[in-house]
């Protein structure tokens, strides 16, 4: 079959296109992946075969602003902890002293502000939240001003006022480990973060979670809601897997039925293009 294959759809990294597989499929023409991230494929690599690339990027958005806001609102209200504490076998009451903090007036930290970042702005205006964020570009001023939104040049202005950190950047050689040791310890003691960034599951990870562990263990940081790990799974006796104040869930960002059927058709939408040798929508090509 390998000669009549002119396309190849990617879910979930599956299957692995390296050298060996591009040689054994003369014909193939376009690879198209599931979802935004193209940190698993060797772009220069696959193009030098004369393949196409595409992405999904349109149907992911809402589906991952929803689960950084539930991640959010978990950790805030301590959701899980007191989930375990209602079903547990000797439940009687919850004691006075199981506090959350307050979501509503709080001041929200999103590093980036992309489509999603912008859409993760708008959800939080309707928490009446005082809203930061940073990026390598600051955006138009009347984005800015449609949800409140002020800009900080530099991170370390950020870090130090916001009450939840919430980031939200591509994986690139740049943003590795972009918050590590010294970013977090430039946060405030009572602060949150919240990680729904590209994390590679091999290679790479944007949050330093050496430097978490840390934090969260001394208290440096009140508490952490993660979406994403290094690497994914976690092994199963990693130390972030043993604390109270932490919050992980599967990568499930994007896990949603209509998410998932957007994907699809957003896929076979650059398939069809580039198999009829039109432009398509979301090429990416290797930088």
């Amino acid at each position: 079959m390998s000669k009549k294959i002119q396309a190849v759809y990617l879910w979930w990294h599956k299957p692995v296109i390296d050298q060996d597989l591009l040689q054994s499929l003369p014909n193939l023409k376009v690879i198209a992946n599931s979802g935004v991230g193209m940190d698993h494929l060797d772009l220069k690599l696959v193009a030098s075969f004369g393949v196409k690339m595409a992405n999904a990027p349109c149907a992911v958005s809402s589906s991952t602003v929803d689960a950084g806001m539930a991640l959010l609102l978990a950790s805030a209200r301590r959701l899980v902890e007191g989930y375990q504490l209602a079903v547990s076998s000797d439940m009687e009451y919850c004691e006075a002293n199981f506090l959350g903090v307050e979501v509503t007036g709080a001041t929200l930290g999103i590093i980036g502000m992309g489509s999603i970042r912008y859409k993760i702005a708008l959800k939080a205006k309707v928490f009446e939240m005082k809203i930061l964020y940073h990026n390598r570009t600051q955006r138009k001023e009347q984005e800015e001003q449609a949800v409140g939104a002020i800009y900080c040049e530099k991170i370390d202005d950020l870090l130090c006022q916001a009450d939840f950190v919430m980031v939200v950047v591509s994986l690139a050689p740049q943003t590795h480990k972009l918050v590590g040791k010294r970013e977090v310890e430039l946060m405030k003691p009572t602060a949150t973060l919240i990680n729904i960034s590209r994390a590679r599951i091999w290679k790479s990870a944007v949050v330093d979670q050496e430097a978490l562990v840390i934090a969260l263990c001394t208290g440096v940081i009140r508490a952490a809601a993660l979406d994403v790990t290094y690497p994914e799974p976690l092994p199963r006796d990693h130390p972030l897997l043993k604390l109270k104040n932490v919050i992980i869930t599967p990568h499930l960002g994007i896990k949603t039925d209509k998410t998932t059927r957007m994907i699809t058709e957003e896929a076979v939408e650059n398939i069809l293009a580039a198999l009829s040798g039109l432009p398509m929508p979301n090429e990416v090509l290797p930088s």
